[in-house]
């Protein structure tokens, strides 16, 4: 191809992160590294004490007197709601005044000089409690007959009872999977500058700039329009910044507002992890029927999870939970009840795979449940039991389609040398030692798109300029994933124009009004469809324009690389930008994307809440000492499904990041609460997340180059963020085989998750006491 025709920066092709080189370098702006502005205040929160119970003294007078405190906020300083619940069912004080109900929830912050004198002064604070009884895990609250936190769902098709009760084999279990920090390298902050009359301005690190604006609104009893909330990029997400930062905005906004002044807001570490959200952790009882050829015929399972203290995300957590249920797997008769239960901890939220990655799962163990008591190789199973034509109905009624997974795998098992692989472990572990091994080839199955079906839209921004420039704003936020850079790819290919070309904005509010969080994989989806309409609205104007100037038919007129034609004449993109604004043509565009054809009725079980879904396999080999516990992942070879790729290289670093990220949550990332509620596991020190030396020894990842997707998404490619996630199952599932060879194939193990060493050796030593 001639450089005349090259798009550097094109939709499709491999293209560096746009802030890549300012990550290395330490340039990349965060929001604690803006300029304060002159007179900037510090908050910090101070919290409760207790578990449970009520407040019946409050004295902060020494908190007042202390050295640099500017001012104390408690719930009767909010002039509007005291409720930053993000579903309306307010339940989520920002300050309590009476009811405690879990150790680290805010009672009040300080505002002082500095930071460190307001978090020194926190600890002056005089609280007396009378404590009541808590649950601070899913059995105790259970125990104590804690209520829901949101409604429970209902799954259901088929006759489940009768077909359990014929089914020539039936197993009945349980599996208990850990919860999960974020661990994102920045941490929650806020900076909030006051304006005049009731404006306010924040910069904050959030997925969701929108919902951020409209909880600091109706707790400062403001319009929407007085906040702008801006974010340019922010360390990392996962889910965990998509309403656990209200909080910390709000607080921000009130100080700043009540004095005048600019306030800044950044938690320790340790009080980040005590006073937010995590993964939800859940315990998921599944009663199974199946055929002697190991298909299933019957599934009936209750996902219990451990929600927090008040409601939050656990509802569509928790459906969503029911939504991947099944994996990649028919049920021809199925019943899936989900219980958010209530406890004294932190209210969980979103994570990265929002419930689905605890659903896969459980699919997964049913399947290894059926391989020991068949005495047959798991991939066998999930083989016999892949939807397929005739058998493609889930349990929420949705068909599905464009089922590429027998071809991932079969590809997947050649490429990886599974067969060969898994002879030589049956091998090794029949000689017998202490180290054993494992293998296991695990799919993956991911609908994309909210489930909340209002969320599934997104706006954008598109100026062109008369030099030949072009700014691009749009709802999406930047959290390291590349969403930027995919969008101005697909701008850049719109126009035929360098990416150079394009400045990519910070998401603000006051821009792109309305916008949906950046999750459930949807960014590029969203915000590329909204970006492309904005360019395709400039382009007809210009065609038009083009067309009239030089007297030539419309279809003429074309957009090839830096320049433009209209029949045998040419010009440059610059000068056919400056012709058309000399000329009064609006040069600027709004876009709106809503995705299609989706729709779901939660009271009925039914719809269509998924416009696609993306696939994945990965195979997985494990060492496992039998007298420590410790594992290692000897090799990994991942094959994912992007469809047709925005950008191979930011894509496989997502499948990269995603498996080494689930690997943590199945093998190291444990959260601990102790007896008397306190979070224990609050820091890097006692909460371990995977180093270098955890990952693969070797890791083989690749891209499905072949798909594309069969609806019409952004350049027919398909999300990345999360599907991949559920990769690493394929080592939990490793780390089983290896355990289960010591009683020779017979017993399944019954891990339950995280597989630290403890529990691994626990299951060994069980597995030693069955032989």
């Amino acid at each position: 191809m001639k450089d005349a025709d090259r798009i550097h920066g094109a939709a499709h092709e491999s293209h560096i992160h746009d802030s890549a080189i300012k990550h290395v370098t330490g340039r990349a702006e965060y929001t604690d590294d803006i300029t304060e502005p002159a007179g900037c205040l510090h908050a910090y929160i101070g919290t409760a004490g207790i578990a449970h119970g009520h407040i019946t003294a409050l004295d902060l007078d020494a908190v007042r007197a202390a050295p640099g405190v500017v001012a104390v906020l408690t719930a009767d300083d909010i002039p509007g709601r005291n409720d930053i619940s993000p579903n309306g069912l307010d339940d989520e004080p920002v300050f309590t005044s009476d009811l405690v109900q879990f150790f680290g929830q805010p009672v009040f912050a300080v505002v002082a000089e500095t930071r460190d004198l307001a978090r020194r002064a926190c600890q002056l604070a005089k609280i007396d409690y009378a404590p009541l009884p808590h649950a601070c895990d899913i059995d105790a609250a259970e125990g104590a007959d804690y209520p829901d936190v949101t409604a429970p769902l209902t799954l259901e098709r088929g006759q489940v009872g009768p077909a359990l009760n014929s089914a020539p084999h039936r197993i009945q279990g349980r599996l208990r999977v850990g919860g999960q920090d974020h661990m994102y390298l920045e941490g929650q902050i806020a900076l909030a500058i006051p304006g005049e009359d009731d404006e306010i301005a924040l910069f904050a690190s959030t997925q969701h700039p929108s919902e951020a604006q409209h909880m600091v609104a109706h707790t400062l009893g403001v319009p929407a329009n007085a906040v702008v909330v801006n974010v340019r990029r922010m360390g990392g997400g996962f889910g965990g910044k998509e309403t656990q930062m209200n909080l910390f905005c709000v607080i921000a906004a009130l100080a700043a507002k009540k004095l005048g002044r600019a306030v800044k807001l950044r938690p320790d570490r340790d009080q980040d992890m005590e006073i937010t959200g995590k993964r939800h952790d859940f315990r998921i009882d599944y009663d199974l029927g199946f055929d002697d050829q190991g298909r299933i015929l019957a599934v009936d399972g209750v996902f219990a999870a451990r929600c927090g203290w008040s409601s939050d995300l656990s509802g569509p957590v928790t459906d969503r939970a029911l939504f991947h249920a099944d994996n990649a797997y028919f049920y021809p008769a199925v019943r899936l009840q989900s219980r958010p239960i209530k406890t004294n901890t932190v209210s969980n939220t979103a994570f990265r795979g929002f419930g689905g990655p605890q659903g896969v799962i459980a699919a997964e163990r049913m399947i290894e449940e059926i391989a020991y008591a068949l005495g047959r190789d798991p991939l066998e199973i999930r083989r016999a039991n892949f939807y397929r034509d005739g058998a493609d109905i889930t349990p929420y009624h949705q068909t599905v389609e464009d089922n590429i997974l027998s071809r991932l795998v079969d590809e997947l098992e050649q490429s990886s040398d599974y067969q060969t692989r898994r002879r030589a472990v049956l091998d090794w572990n029949a000689r017998g030692g202490p180290i054993r091994k494992g293998i296991a080839l695990t799919p993956v199955k991911f609908g994309i798109s909210f489930t909340a079906t209002w969320f599934n839209q997104a706006g954008a921004l598109v100026h062109v300029y008369n030099d030949g420039s072009i700014h691009l704003n749009h709802g999406g936020t930047e959290m390291g994933q590349g969403l930027y850079t995919k969008v101005a790819q697909v701008v850049a290919e719109a126009f035929q124009v360098d990416i150079s070309r394009i400045k990519i904005t910070k998401t603000t509010t006051e821009k792109v009004p309305n916008t949906s969080a950046t999750a459930a994989s949807s960014g590029t989806d969203l915000n590329g469809m909204a970006a492309l309409d904005a360019c395709t609205r400039i382009k007809a104007r210009l065609v038009e324009f083009a067309a009239a100037h030089w007297n030539v038919p419309r279809e003429t007129v074309q957009f090839l690389p830096g320049r433009v034609t209209m029949g045998a004449q040419t010009v440059s993109f610059d000068e056919l930008i400056k012709a058309a604004y000399m000329a009064r043509v609006q040069l600027s565009s709004t876009g709106f994307y809503k995705t299609p054809e989706i729709h779901w009725d939660r009271a009925a079980g039914k719809g269509q809440p998924f416009y696609y879904f993306a696939y994945g396999a990965a195979c997985s080999e494990v060492s496992v000492d039998t007298l420590t516990g410790e594992t290692r992942v000897d090799r990994a070879d991942v094959l994912h499904d992007v469809g047709r790729s925005l950008n191979p290289a930011l894509d496989l670093g997502q499948v990269e990041g995603a498996f080494v990220q689930g690997m943590g949550w199945l093998t190291s990332e444990e959260l601990v609460w102790e007896g008397a509620g306190r979070l224990r596991t609050h820091a890097p020190s006692t909460y371990k997340i995977p180093l270098a030396s955890d990952r693969p020894r070797i890791f083989n990842v690749r891209l499905a180059d072949w798909s594309e997707n069969v609806k019409p998404t952004i350049k027919r490619s398909k999300a990345v963020g999360e599907p991949p996630f559920m990769l690493p199952i394929s080592v939990f599932e490793a780390i089983g085989m290896a355990v289960a060879s010591l009683a020779d194939y017979r017993i399944c193990p019954r891990l339950d998750a995280p597989a630290t060493p403890e529990r691994v050796l626990m299951a060994a030593e069980r597995l030693r006491a069955s032989t």
